[in-house]
């Protein structure tokens, strides 16, 4: 029976591709791809040439159903998002579900994570920590998820874009300015920058218009873990 692979690819740095991700990607008879001029650049570099399926993730069902399609006829499909673990913040999700329901073996190729990343060099641990992903653009949306989520008990994780880096900072400052925040920019790419403080200080740094360039993620603290690091 055919399967699909789900393979995590670099988040930035080529390097960080694993060895199994390449064999995979190797093996397999057809890629899809979040977009497939850009992933066109990753597989070029490592000399893999395959098809490549377009599965955009504004139209997930569509591409998840021609996923479904190859995998009848017996051939094995690699799905990769544009950079990271497929399914985290980026398409894949609904091929993964579609392709267990109708019985096809599904197999993660894991790898990348910007989630991971930022976790591992934060400092804060926890038992639990919540990622939501992409805020919403809209700006009552987005205020009234950043205060559920600062209510809560536990850490949080974000990831956002370079053009709204310093709404988002404003809003986690408004409701708590002395929150610590880990700011993770560009991570594994030339110009990566992970920076720790206040909200205050890191809106500061980043709020200005033009200097959130790149892609981020942020990791807040929760409230028992900042307050235990102002008593010290």
């Amino acid at each position: 029976m055919a399967s699909l692979y789900l393979v995590a690819t670099p988040i930035g740095n080529l390097g960080d591709i694993t060895l199994r991700a390449l064999e995979t990607l190797k093996a397999v008879e057809v890629i899809a791809c979040e977009d497939t001029r850009h992933s066109l650049g990753l597989l070029t570099h490592f000399g893999i040439r395959k098809t490549l399926l377009a599965c955009h993730a504004n139209d997930e069902e569509r591409g998840a159903g021609r996923i479904l399609g190859l995998l009848a006829e017996g051939r094995d499909v690699a799905y990769i998002s544009d950079a990271g673990t497929p399914g985290i913040s980026d398409p894949g999700a609904v091929a993964a579900r579609m392709a267990r329901e109708a019985g096809y073996p599904v197999i993660p190729i894991p790898g990348p994570s910007a989630f991971a990343a930022l976790m591992s060099v934060a400092g804060i641990g926890g038992r639990s920590v919540l990622f939501d992903g992409f805020p919403s653009p809209k700006p009552g949306r987005r205020r009234s998820r950043v205060v559920e989520l600062m209510a809560r008990d536990e850490a949080f994780v974000l990831y956002e874009s370079p053009f709204r880096i310093g709404k988002l900072l404003a809003d986690i400052m408004a409701v708590d300015p002395s929150r610590t925040v880990v700011v993770g920019r560009e991570m594994t790419k030339i110009h990566e920058e992970i920076v720790a403080g206040r909200a205050d200080e890191m809106f500061a740094r980043f709020g200005a218009e033009g200097a959130g360039r790149g892609e981020f993620a942020l990791l807040v603290a929760p409230k028992q873990k900042d307050r235990s690091i102002s008593e010290k």
